[in-house]
């Protein structure tokens, strides 16, 4: 009997587990249901996809969509909509609004904000903090949490945990990886006369790699200590490399696309636009992040999304806030970077698709395999194009990559079966659904 199709991917140059060969994929009920040569008599749909590749949809586990409390920023809609017009199908948004994701509560509510008007699939990562340890070993397995996240620095209020103590607990009780901001509190509070006023430049000699390689030590120190599993984010040192590769035995590893291109020259453009935290630094710090990529050292990639209001980052620093848009141009950034050879297709999908499923152990998400949500990302390699703020759709309308030529694009994003975007266009309403976690299946 003929295999039918909902929808039909004909005459892609597929990426999947077994390599890169033109394959046509075959949906049905939001399923990959069949991978091979098909007639397009077979399927309901067919959308040629001659000369394009066909990813697993592209899994962004770091971002920040500011809702609830700082919907001038960024909403969960707006963010998700920036999300999908830059081919990602699915991400982990964090838990530092207002109020905070820490309790039950606060992830149902995020929960219902999201279902009916974001574009894309999410998860939502629960904040850890001195006052909620007893309620994590609950909390992470709750539907649509991510995990636990917490801040060793970098923060405000009861999400901040600088000391060991506390971070110790978090660590004892929870049973999933849980995901931390490395920087050293009391290293940053004693350098912060470093910072020079109305000099954005000097912000990575105030949070300095030492800064962040204290706090990674220390972190990796006591998860070693209690046997439990990190992952740590935004990584932007040499140093932390060198010390990460010696216990990828505890610690897995995120790299963001604005630290591979980005370094410390970029000040002088672009000022306060390329403050993030943790920093923007020299280029040693970046040739040891390609480096690390390249070893294998590092798991996966994030775009730290944090957007703020231009006037707000127009503000003299240090009073301009840390952040920027990332999450619409983290794949076309690292196609073009595949384009100038400095890393292959295959490990970019393994960086933004495979890698995310495989470390935050997701459900039927990151490959292209029979039974595997139809999530896909569909780029063309050839096609250049300029960044633009026009583009960009996210609330505050601007990135740090404005006026940047790149070669690699992407055309399409697929959810779950549904084409949502196409060419630059909405195509289909908001679908997205929580993402699933094989560490806390619940009953569909």
């Amino acid at each position: 009997m003929t295999q039918t199709f909902d929808l039909l991917l004909k005459g892609g140059t597929v990426v999947n587990q077994d390599g890169i060969a033109t394959r046509d994929v075959g949906v049905t009920a939001g399923r990959i249901a069949g991978i091979g040569a098909f007639d397009a008599a077979q399927a309901g749909e067919t959308i040629d996809c001659s000369g394009l590749h066909v990813l697993p949809g592209v899994i962004d586990t770091q971002v920040h969509f500011r809702e609830p409390g700082m919907e001038h920023k960024e909403d969960l809609e707006t963010g998700s909509r920036a999300a999908v017009m830059g081919g990602v199908t699915a991400v982990f948004e964090m838990p530092n609004t207002n109020p905070l994701t820490t309790s039950a509560s606060a992830l149902e509510d995020k929960i219902a904000r999201a279902t009916g008007r974001m574009h894309c699939d999410f998860a939502f990562f629960v904040g850890g903090t001195h006052d909620n340890v007893k309620d994590l070993p609950e909390l992470e397995m709750l539907p649509g949490a991510a995990g636990i996240k917490v801040f060793i620095g970098s923060s405000t209020g009861s999400l901040l945990v600088a000391d060991d103590p506390g971070v110790r607990e978090i660590l004892k009780v929870i049973r999933r990886r849980a995901s931390f901001h490395c920087e050293d509190e009391p290293r940053l509070a004693e350098r912060k006369g470093l910072r020079v006023p109305g000099d954005a430049a000097s912000h990575p000699v105030w949070r300095d790699e030492i800064a962040a390689l204290t706090a990674t030590t220390r972190l990796v120190n006591l998860a070693r200590e209690v046997g439990k599993r990190v992952h740590v984010l935004h990584v932007t040192s040499a140093e932390e490399m060198a010390f990460l590769r010696d216990n990828k035995d505890v610690a897995t590893v995120e790299v963001t696309p604005h630290h591979l291109t980005m370094d410390a020259s970029w000040y002088a453009r672009l000022g306060s636009l390329v403050q993030m935290n943790p920093p923007v630094r020299e280029a040693r710090h970046r040739a040891a992040l390609w480096q690390a990529l390249a070893d294998g050292v590092v798991d996966v990639l994030g775009s730290d999304h944090a957007p703020h209001t231009l006037e707000e980052k127009a503000k003299p620093y240090p009073d301009s806030p840390s952040g920027m848009t990332g999450v619409q141009t983290l794949v076309p950034m690292m196609l073009d970077h595949v384009n100038a050879g400095r890393l292959t297709l295959e490990r970019f999908v393994d960086l933004a698709s495979a890698g995310p499923a495989r470390i935050f152990n997701i459900a039927t998400k990151g490959r292209i395999a029979v039974g595997y949500d139809a999530d896909f990302t569909v780029v063309d390699l050839k096609r250049r194009e300029t960044i633009r703020n026009g583009w960009i759709a996210s609330r505050p309308g601007w990135t740090p990559y404005d006026g940047v030529e790149v070669t690699g694009w992407p055309v399409g994003t697929f959810l779950r079966g549904a084409k949502v975007m196409w060419e630059g266009e909405l195509t289909t309403p908001s679908s997205g659904a929580p993402v699933r976690f094989m560490d806390a299946l619940k009953p569909l």
